[in-house]
């Protein structure tokens, strides 16, 4: 039998509609998620977008807010600096690895990763950025030979993505990242597992310490303290 083409459900298609909004500031930590103008936004009926809006708040992305309703969850520090070692160890291992089984494959592929990078940079589209980031990584776990690697990393990236965007609209200058990712790469290519490593290492490190300085509660930021009410989502319709 052939496998069965794929297709995102309207949940996932609502659900990342939904954290692409919040992963680009759009949707403000402590402002309401209205399920009604959300289904009213993207043409679909309030069931897809209640489903949505359960994983995400069990995702640790929303949270109930005062009253009833739901609110976007401000980023906690402690938890994005555990978060942060997680990925560390994870992207270390697989660059490292990468450089041991595939340096090949990134020397034929990896530029063009780059180059979506910098192409993305220059839209400042924080959803192009975020989607080409991701690409980058998945191909090094991909190149690592250990599908666990991926399997690992995928349960965190729905926050991760939310991470990102904060790292984006107020962190590091995204130029600097596709800088970092392309060194990464050249370790990989030359197949020095112990520099991709360390590189991989210092690059999530960096980030890291970047938003988390940002989000200690003397440095809280004005996005944090920001408790407007709730925007719609107008990033398209989604397909019934």
């Amino acid at each position: 039998m052939c496998p069965l083409p794929t297709q995102p459900t309207l949940v996932d298609q609502v659900y990342d509609a939904i954290l692409s909004e919040i992963s680009a500031g759009k949707l403000a930590p402590n402002g309401r998620v209205i399920q009604e103008e959300i289904a009213e936004s993207l043409g679909v009926s309030r069931q897809p977008v209640q489903q949505a809006l359960l994983l995400l708040k069990r995702q640790g992305l929303l949270r109930d807010a005062p009253g009833r309703g739901l609110m976007v969850a401000p980023l906690d520090a402690d938890y994005v600096r555990h978060l942060y070692e997680i990925r560390g160890m994870l992207d270390g291992l697989a660059s490292a690895k990468a450089a041991e089984r595939g340096s090949e494959a990134a020397r034929k592929e990896g530029p063009a990763f780059i180059e979506r990078g910098r192409a993305a940079v220059a839209t400042r589209s924080i959803a192009r950025m975020i989607a080409t980031d991701m690409d980058f990584h998945f191909f090094l776990y991909g190149l690592s030979g250990n599908p666990l690697i991926a399997e690992a990393s995928n349960v965190h990236w729905s926050y991760l993505r939310r991470v990102m965007g904060e790292v984006l609209l107020h962190g590091e200058t995204p130029a600097d990242i596709w800088n970092q990712h392309e060194r990464i790469l050249e370790a990989v290519i030359a197949g020095d597992a112990i520099q991709a490593e360390r590189l991989a290492r210092e690059h999530i490190s960096h980030a890291s310490q970047t938003l988390t300085s940002r989000l200690l509660p003397s440095e809280t930021p004005k996005s944090a303290r920001r408790t407007g009410g709730s925007r719609r989502i107008t990033a398209g319709k989604t397909t019934r």
